[in-house]
């Protein structure tokens, strides 16, 4: 495990956290190539089930970035991602994986150096916690 490079999913609000991931690299700020950014309108749309999905396919760690509280584009979406990110959680919980391996993020457009330092930091948390163990068994 000394040599484990976590794979993280991360979906971004287009309006708020994909513009902080683009604004980090217009600053040329770096972040781990590890996280894969996948673009949505809104974290309002991100479900459950695509937070599981994602470990499913073998994600070691997942976040979703969405608009500053009272900021959300479409009024509350932020909010909704918020509560479907608690229930992911207690849902990783009842099957054995960390909660920790997801987590929800609030930033504006603005906030380049925050996006890229939450990756690093997200990244290392993961690396710390381990190979998601439902990887390991799809393998076999």
């Amino acid at each position: 495990m000394g040599n484990f490079e976590p794979i993280i999913v991360a979906f971004c609000c287009h309006y708020c956290a994909y513009t902080a991931a683009d604004m980090a690299g217009s600053m040329r700020l770096s972040y781990p190539a590890n996280v894969k950014i996948v673009r949505v309108p809104c974290t309002g749309k991100v479900d459950v089930q695509h937070i599981l999905q994602a470990f499913q396919n073998g994600a070691d760690g997942v976040y979703v970035a969405g608009c500053l509280e009272g900021d959300c584009h479409f009024k509350n979406g932020n909010t909704k991602a918020a509560r479907r990110v608690i229930y992911a959680k207690k849902l990783l919980n009842e099957i054995g994986l960390e909660e920790e391996r997801v987590e929800m993020l609030l930033m504006s457009a603005g906030m380049g150096e925050r996006f890229a330092q939450t990756a690093f930091e997200i990244t290392e948390k993961i690396r710390k916690l381990g190979p998601n163990p439902i990887k390991k068994a799809k393998k076999s």
